[in-house]
C-alpha cells in the first residue's frame, strides 16, 4: 500500500514528519518568533493530526509534508487567530450613530486623553489639592453643571444604567407615574417597564398610547408615589391625534405634591442643534430650566463622546443616588472619564463644535462636499465590482441613528450598486456585499430595493485614499 501511495505521489501516515523535527526547521522560525512556542506547538499538533487523518483515509500529497508548506499553514492559522475581533470598518450605512458600529467617534482631544490614561498613572480618585482620596465624579461634575445648569452630576456606564440607578435609589418599592405613550423599548429589547421592575419600582401607567393629559398624572398621585417621570420618545414618533404633557407642566404637578420630576432624555444634547442646520431637540439645560429635578442622557449619541450614562439635577437627589450600592457596580473607569472630560470641554466653545466634535462634523457635512467624492469613487468601485454591476453616484438620505431624531433625514450622496445581469439580483448583491465586508478594512453598506447603497457621509476626505487603495484590484 505504501508503494502504491508513493507511486501516486501520495504520502502515508508514517511519512508525516515529527513535531520535534518541524520545530527545528528553519521555515518555522518566523512563526516561533512572532507567536511563541506554546501557540506554534498547538497549531502544529492540529495540522499534523489533520494530515494523519487524511493519510489514513487515502493519502496526502507529499508536497504538503514539506516544512515550508507546514510552516505556511501554521503561520496563516496563527495570524488569523491573532487578528483582532474588534476592527475598524467604513460605515457607509447612512446611519451616523450606528449602534452596531460603535455609535459616536471620539474627537482627537479625547483620543489623546485616553492614550495618556492608558499609559500613565492618573488622579482618578486622588485629590491633588489635599493629597487625600478624591471622588472620580469630581473630574467631570463641574463641567456638567456648567453646561446644563444643574446643581450636581454623576456618571455611570450607560443611560439604561442611569435610569436603573435613579429608580432604585429614589423609588424602590414605590410608584413611578409614566405616560403610556412613553413606555419605549430601546435597542436590544430593553424596555422601560422591565428596567423599572428590576429597579424595584412599581410602574403606574397613565393616559393612552396617543394622548395623555395633565389630569392623568394628577389623578395617579397617591401616598406611594415616588416621582413623576417623562421618557423622551427618541426612537419613534407618534403623529396625528396626539397630546402629551410637557416637562414644565409635569414638574409643576410634581412639585405641588412635594415630588421630584425626572426625565429620561435618552440621546441628550448640550447645545441647540438648529444653529447647525439640524432638527430641534430639547437640550439638557432647557429640560432642567423647565423644572426637571433629574435628567438622564447618553454620552455616546448626540453628545458625541464615549459610552456613558449621565445624571444631572438637584444636589440632594444626586447625593442620594451616589450613596446607592448600585452606583459602585455601575461606575465608569478611567478611560471613559478620560474621553468624556475633553468632549465636555469642547462644548465650552460651541462656535468650534462643528469642526472639532467628530459626530457633529459628520452630521453637518454638506451634500456639496459629499457629491464630488461620490463621483470620484464611482469609477473606483465600478472597477472593483466588475462588469456584472452598474455603479451610480446618486443622492440619498442619511439618518442620525441610535434613536436620535428618528424621523429626520439628512440629505447626502453616495453610490448605488445594481446587478447588471439577467435574473434576480439578490444573490449577486449579497455576494458583493460579502466581498466588501471581507476587505482588510471592511466596508459596511446596506441592501434595499434591489441595490447595494453606500452612503458616503461618514467617509471623510482624509480617509478617501486608504479607502480607494483597497479597491484597486477586482473583488472577484
Amino acid at each position: 500500500m505504501a508503494d502504491q501511495l508513493s507511486g501516486a505521489g501520495l504520502a502515508a501516515a508514517s511519512d508525516i514528519p515529527s513535531l520535534d523535527r518541524l520545530l527545528n526547521a528553519e521555515a518555522l522560525r518566523p512563526a516561533l518568533a512572532t507567536h511563541g512556542r506554546t501557540q506554534v506547538v498547538a497549531a502544529l499538533r492540529r495540522d499534523l493530526e489533520a494530515l494523519r487523518k487524511r493519510a489514513l483515509d487515502g493519502g496526502v500529497p507529499r508536497h504538503e509534508l514539506d516544512a515550508a508548506a507546514v510552516a505556511a499553514r501554521t503561520s496563516a492559522a496563527l495570524d488569523e487567530a491573532a487578528r483582532p475581533r474588534l476592527r475598524a470598518v467604513y460605515n457607509l450605512t447612512g446611519t451616523v450613530l450606528h449602534t452596531n458600529l460603535g455609535r459616536a467617534l471620539l474627537p482627537d482631544e479625547a483620543v489623546a486623553s485616553v492614550l495618556r490614561a492608558l499609559t500613565s498613572p492618573a488622579n482618578l480618585e486622588f485629590d491633588l489639592d489635599t493629597g487625600g482620596r478624591g471622588d472620580r465624579d469630581d473630574l467631570i461634575d463641574d463641567l456638567l453643571c456648567e453646561l446644563t445648569g444643574a446643581e450636581a452630576a454623576t456618571v455611570v456606564n450607560n443611560n439604561a444604567a442611569a435610569v436603573l440607578l435613579m429608580l432604585n435609589a429614589l423609588a424602590d418599592r414605590r410608584e413611578v407615574v409614566v405616560s403610556r405613550g412613553e413606555l419605549v423599548e430601546i435597542g436590544g429589547a430593553f424596555r422601560i417597564p422591565d428596567i423599572m421592575k428590576r429597579a424595584g419600582a412599581k410602574l403606574v401607567e397613565v393616559g393612552t398610547t396617543n394622548r395623555t393629559h395633565a389630569a392623568d398624572y394628577e389623578n395617579a398621585i397617591g401616598p406611594r408615589t415616588a416621582m413623576l417621570m417623562k421618557v423622551h420618545c427618541s426612537n419613534y414618533a407618534v403623529t396625528g391625534f396626539t397630546k402629551s404633557v410637557d416637562v414644565a407642566d409635569v414638574a409643576a404637578l410634581a412639585h405641588a405634591r412635594g415630588l421630584p420630576a425626572t426625565v429620561d432624555l435618552g440621546s441628550g444634547t448640550l447645545v441647540d442643534l438648529t444653529q447647525f442646520g439640524l432638527p430641534k431637540e430639547d437640550t439638557v439645560r432647557e429640560t432642567i430650566a423647565a423644572g426637571a429635578d433629574l435628567v438622564t442622557f447618553s454620552g455616546d449619541k448626540l453628545l458625541g463622546g464615549p459610552q456613558a450614562g449621565l445624571l444631572v439635577g438637584r444636589a440632594d437627589l444626586i447625593r442620594k443616588i451616589k450613596k446607592n450600592p448600585l452606583k459602585r457596580a455601575l461606575r465608569v473607569g478611567k478611560l471613559t472619564l478620560a474621553a468624556l472630560e475633553p468632549v465636555l470641554q469642547l462644548y465650552r466653545a460651541p462656535e468650534f463644535l462643528a469642526q472639532r466634535l467628530t459626530t457633529l462634523r459628520l452630521l453637518t457635512r454638506p451634500m456639496r462636499d459629499i457629491q464630488p467624492q461620490a463621483e470620484r469613487l464611482r469609477g473606483v468601485l465600478a472597477h472593483a465590482a466588475g462588469p456584472g454591476y452598474a455603479v451610480e453616484a446618486v443622492p440619498m438620505f442619511s439618518q442620525i441613528g441610535s434613536g436620535a431624531l428618528p424621523i429626520d433625514q439628512l440629505p447626502s450622496y453616495g453610490l448605488a450598486v445594481r446587478y447588471a445581469g439577467c435574473g434576480r439580483p439578490g444573490r449577486h448583491l449579497d455576494r458583493l456585499e460579502t466581498q466588501l465586508r471581507r476587505l482588510p478594512v471592511p466596508v459596511i453598506g446596506r441592501i434595499a430595493d434591489d441595490a447595494l447603497w453606500l452612503d458616503l457621509r461618514c467617509l471623510e476626505d482624509r480617509d478617501e485614499a486608504a479607502f480607494t487603495a483597497q479597491l484597486a484590484e477586482p473583488l472577484a
